[in-house]
């Protein structure tokens, strides 16, 4: 009977008469019929109810002439879901499959990329932690006086003796940029009196000798001082380089030697503790290990060892000739001048291939303004 009345259900136009169901209608208002069952009427409906795969779409309603009668397996085209609950049916294509399965495994493939990201941060972390707390130990085992350290006195003796001569030289670099400002700024009070004794000498012709006098004076030492100035920059700019480029380049190279000694000397205390242990097989495979990587950072340790000591040794040639030139330098330019030899300082600052910057070379061109 449920069945019967599933399928005897009289379709009602828009007017309220009746009238023929369209093929999509009809398999609404079953669908729409069968929602509204309960639970245990639909699986009757099921159990004695046709087969979905032998049902046909009757085009006329019930009743109608078998001319009207089109058989499901003979109708062709894109599958259908149907949705009750929504009232609608879903075409599903092979198409969408096909992108479902591209999508699908292009998203499993970016998870395989970002998951072996994931496991070589882990492992960098993992070796990271390791080596800091093998480091750590070592440095608090030096320090309380319970650890051995490997120690090359001859060149530990070379890296204090820079350490010390790196910070005499800051000082004298201090010094002289102090004494460029002061002299500088003389410089500076002499070129402006040196205009107001001009300036006087056209405004008092009872005095214009005698300021005139003093106007060329002071121009004139406002020019050996100029001169001067151009010799005290380039010595400063000659030690602030040997300082603070070429010293601390080596001094950078010694800090990642100090720290390849570190390393070197954690991984060898390692080894030695655990050649004290058992000769099991878990640990003789964590002394084939440990063998290793005592090994890596050994060639590690005595590499930096051997260009710390390159760069020393390169260090204090080249310190030498600096040096030698900046005080000879210093010494005549600063001579000539308080000697008033305008033409010894002249010729100095020529010996060295020093040229000296026309006042305003440091403010740019009405061109170069933005």
């Amino acid at each position: 009977m449920l069945s019967k009345a599933a399928t005897m259900e009289i379709p009602i136009n828009r007017n309220g008469d009746t009238g023929t169901l369209p093929e999509d209608d009809s398999l609404e208002q079953v669908a729409k019929l069968q929602w509204s069952l309960d639970e245990k009427d639909l699986q009757q409906v099921m159990v004695s109810g046709p087969n979905l795969n032998e049902t046909s779409i009757v085009s006329g309603g019930y009743g109608g002439t078998a001319e009207g009668i089109i058989p499901t397996s003979s109708i062709k085209g894109p599958a259908v879901h149907y949705n009750a609950q929504f009232n609608r049916r879903i075409p599903v294509t092979g198409q969408g499959s096909s992108m479902q399965d591209s999508r699908s495994s292009s998203s499993m493939t970016a998870e395989e990329a970002s998951r072996g990201v994931a496991v070589e941060k882990l492992d960098f972390m993992k070796q990271w932690g390791l080596n800091t707390y093998k480091c750590t130990k070592q440095m608090i085992a030096e320090r309380f006086g319970r650890g051995s350290r490997t120690v090359d006195l001859e060149l530990e003796a070379q890296i204090e003796v820079l350490r010390d001569t790196k910070r005499k030289y800051e000082n004298v670099l201090r010094l002289a940029r102090a004494l460029t400002n002061h002299l500088y700024s003389m410089v500076q009070t002499q070129h402006a009196l040196g205009d107001t004794f001009t300036d006087l000498s056209l405004k008092s012709p009872e005095l214009r000798d005698e300021f005139g006098y003093n106007a060329e004076t002071q121009k004139l030492l406002c020019k050996n001082g100029e001169t001067l100035l151009g010799a005290i920059n380039f010595f400063v700019s000659s030690i602030n380089t040997l300082v603070n480029k070429t010293m601390e380049d080596t001094l950078m190279t010694i800090k990642m030697y100090e720290a390849a000694r570190l390393e070197f000397d954690a991984y060898r205390a390692d080894l030695e503790e655990l050649s004290v242990g058992p000769r099991d097989v878990v640990n003789m495979a964590r002394i084939d290990t440990a063998q290793e990587q005592y090994q890596i950072h050994k060639d590690k340790y005595e590499r930096l060892r051997s260009d710390v000591t390159i760069k020393l040794n390169f260090l204090d040639e080249n310190k030498v000739k600096v040096m030698h030139k900046q005080l000879l330098l210093f010494h005549n330019a600063i001579s000539a001048y308080f000697a008033g030899n305008q033409q010894q300082l002249e010729q100095t600052l020529k010996q060295f291939n020093i040229k000296l910057r026309p006042p305003g070379a440091d403010k740019p061109s009405w061109l170069e303004e933005p």
